[in-house]
């Protein structure tokens, strides 16, 4: 990160920290993809077994990642206000910090897993698949975290083609040993979905140990000595990282793990309702991660500039990465509004399901307006360290407003399945006003701090 005198040299640097992010969050994207449908070839039990592993999986790691998140804002604004020394101490800190949540992650994994399994009522052999592909994953659990706490510091100092890199060359590795495990070739066992877990967790071991070459052998992060000396566990320095981790990590998991409930909810309206919902849930997420990288991306520009005490260019790139954001957003929505149809007959071949589809995707528009005002805003708020507004605003939005005004609409109204859309909507739009307004009180409350300090 550099400091930027004009709206343009501030493009450019923010577009070169947002396109490494973008194709990083859907390197990884493209990750659980692979496994899922990698593992239908195997066959329908390992789908369903792959499936449920994985979103049992994936709200609990976001939701962890969220609290090593904390590291991004606070290396920005120590890199910004030159405080150097300080850098090497929080990720070693975070490293230790992200080890003990892995171990407890895999205690609790360990006494928990069958009991959720069981009662789900699953398939004798769906559930064994299931808890075997989660076993095969935790193998990778304590690497993966650490390696994000690596890959935080990373994006902290404004190098997100590193971690883009890093993703880029794990790809590769995650399908090549999905193909070899899943289906048993080259000698190697055919384990079938639950080769999807081990492969995943070899991965997750090659991601940490290519981190680790990086920060060790390029000369950008090598002049910070990170492993060259291990400081003492520091529960103060914990608690500064759980202050801001812990609303993080929940608001994440409250975004993901909301859909998960509306899908469980859905049951009741068929099979063909339910495979339409996640066939366009599943394309709204692809589109996701523009907003969630421009979100990231203001996370490491607006915490530099404020730990620089730049007030007035933390606040342009917070309006340039909205900007961006709902600039983008009237692109995708046109676009989804004219093709989709192409886009429904990429999940199903089926009538009802692709017409059921294109009725979803006409919903998935109005998510693209409401994510792209509240993620980057999110983001924003976080580099200003003020994290406790996201996970009230992800709340309110998702589980106070949205969910009861969906379950309203889809048992009393004539919206039926839709009805857990617009509620979702309603709540969405409701958190981007009260995260714009808290945005722009934060902004203000920082202006005012800052002339009283001149003046003094």
């Amino acid at each position: 990160m550099e400091q930027t005198f004009t709206l343009k040299q501030k493009m450019i640097q923010f577009f070169h920290l947002l396109f490494p992010v973008f194709v990083t969050q859907i390197g990884l994207y493209a990750m659980n993809f692979a496994d899922v449908t990698m593992s239908g070839h195997a066959s329908a039990q390992d789908l369903a077994g792959v499936a449920i592993g994985s979103n049992i999986w994936v709200p609990v790691f976001t939701g962890i990642s969220g609290i090593l998140l904390a590291l991004t804002p606070i290396i920005s604004q120590h890199l910004g206000a030159q405080r150097h020394e300080q850098i090497p101490y929080y990720v070693i800190q975070a490293v230790y910090l992200a080890a003990t949540i892995a171990v407890f992650v895999l205690l609790v994994g360990a006494l928990g897993v069958e009991r959720l399994l069981t009662s789900m009522k699953l398939e004798s052999s769906v559930q064994a698949i299931a808890s075997r592909y989660l076993f095969a994953l935790a193998w990778g659990i304590v690497p993966l975290f650490i390696y994000y706490v690596l890959r935080c510091f990373m994006d902290a100092l404004g190098q997100t083609k590193i971690t883009m890199l890093i993703t880029l060359s794990a790809l590769p590795v995650n399908i090549v040993f999905n193909y070899l495990l899943i289906y048993g070739r080259l000698g190697f066992p055919k384990l079938g979905g639950v080769g999807a877990g081990y492969a995943t967790a070899i991965t997750y071991w090659f991601c940490c140990f290519l981190s680790f070459f990086m920060v060790y052998k390029l000369k950008r992060f090598s002049r910070y000595h990170i492993f060259q000396r291990l400081y003492r566990l520091s529960l103060l320095a914990w608690k500064e990282l759980l202050k801001i981790g812990i609303p993080i990590g929940f608001s994440i998991f409250f975004e993901t793990s909301i859909f998960s409930a509306v899908t469980l909810l859905m049951s009741e309206f068929g099979t063909m309702t339910i495979a339409a919902h996640q066939s366009a849930i599943n394309f709204a997420s692809l589109l996701y991660m523009i907003p969630l990288s421009v979100s990231m991306a203001l996370t490491i520009a607006v915490g530099f500039e404020v730990g620089a005490k730049r007030q007035r260019d933390a606040k342009q790139y917070s309006a340039l990465g909205v900007g961006m954001a709902v600039a983008i957003a009237v692109i995708t929505s046109l676009l989804l509004y004219f093709f989709r149809g192409e886009v429904a007959a990429l999940y199903t071949s089926e009538q009802e399901v692709l017409l059921l589809t294109k009725q979803f995707l006409l919903y998935a528009i109005f998510f693209q307006f409401s994510d792209a005002v509240a993620a980057p805003i999110q983001g924003a708020l976080r580099g200003y360290k003020d994290v406790n507004a996201t996970f009230i605003a992800a709340f309110l939005s998702y589980w106070a407003i949205g969910l009861p005004i969906g379950y309203i609409l889809a048992n009393f109204t004539a919206a039926r399945a839709f009805g857990y859309w617009i509620g979702l909507i309603t709540g969405l739009a409701a958190g981007a006003i009260f995260l714009s307004c808290r945005l722009v009180l934060i902004q203000k409350k920082y202006n005012h701090h800052k002339k009283a300090t001149e003046e003094a």
